[in-house]
């Protein structure tokens, strides 16, 4: 797909499927639309997927710093929605996709979360403090200016499983350059300054929801998956069996299946 602007951003999209149903998923933080295609490939019901590259991310421009970079990646994804879509969100991709939701509902036929990053979800609760501690040698080599060390910490809990050394040096290259993102997102993630958790809004979203983890990611997830699914209408929480944060790359076809599931909800 050519590159469009939306939001003022110059973003590159590629559609897997040429179905009339129509659905927009957004990725993870260091990643690009093509982690999209495998689970494309896998899924039962025919779609008209559209994946973009978020701000920063795989062709589309740089993010400036001039807006919120979570708000700014909701915005872009609406750029895509000109009918009711499937929306899919992975990760801080999967926070964007909530806040879209809450503004927009009626564009929203069913909504699928993987591993919903919303740390403000989870304050509290000792699985916020682990996090936290967890996160503290990715912290120091970023505010060390130490980009590659930062991108091998942080891949290291939020990674496929692959050992850093074993991951071309392209790859590795590609998150360094775009670590800084991780923190530019943290205002949503960490702070709920769109204000999803704020009382009664969640509980206002009536589309089926699928909140998508794995048993092998951070226990975080879990605790972040259980606060927000108790809060929505009509929700399933899935576990994907071995899986780790990146799932819909690392387990493809299993996550594709239960997207059908909730597919299936809405007819």
């Amino acid at each position: 797909m050519p590159k469009d602007i939306f939001a003022r951003q110059t973003t590159h999209a590629q559609t897997f499927g040429t179905a009339d149903r129509k659905a927009v998923a957004l990725h993870c933080s260091l990643a690009h639309s093509g982690a999209w295609k495998a689970m494309a490939a896998e899924m039962a019901e025919p779609l008209s997927l559209t994946a973009f590259d978020l701000p920063g991310h795989g062709k589309s421009a740089d993010w400036d710093g001039a807006e919120d970079f979570t708000a700014l990646c909701a915005a872009v994804a609406k750029g895509f929605i000109d009918e009711p879509v499937d929306l899919i969100g992975h990760s801080g991709g999967a926070v964007a996709a909530l806040q879209i939701a809450l503004e927009m509902p009626e564009m929203v036929r069913t909504l699928t979360l993987i591993e919903p990053v919303l740390f403000a979800a989870a304050k509290g609760f000792p699985e916020y403090q682990a996090f936290q501690s967890s996160m503290a040698p990715y912290r120091a080599a970023l505010a060390a200016g130490h980009k590659m060390l930062a991108a091998e910490k942080f891949t290291e809990i939020w990674g496929t499983g692959t050992p850093w050394n074993q991951i071309e040096e392209r790859s590795r290259q590609y998150m360094a350059d775009r670590i800084h993102l991780i923190e530019a997102g943290m205002p949503a993630l960490a702070d709920d300054n769109f204000g999803i958790l704020a009382e009664d809004r969640l509980e206002g979203l009536d589309m089926p929801v699928m909140i998508i983890i794995g048993t092998a990611c951070p226990p975080v997830i879990g605790r972040i998956a259980e606060e927000i699914a108790a809060r929505l209408a009509d929700v399933g929480l899935a576990e994907v069996p071995g899986a780790g944060h990146l799932l819909p790359v690392t387990h493809a076809a299993q996550v594709a299946g239960l997207i059908d599931v909730n597919l299936s909800r809405d007819e």
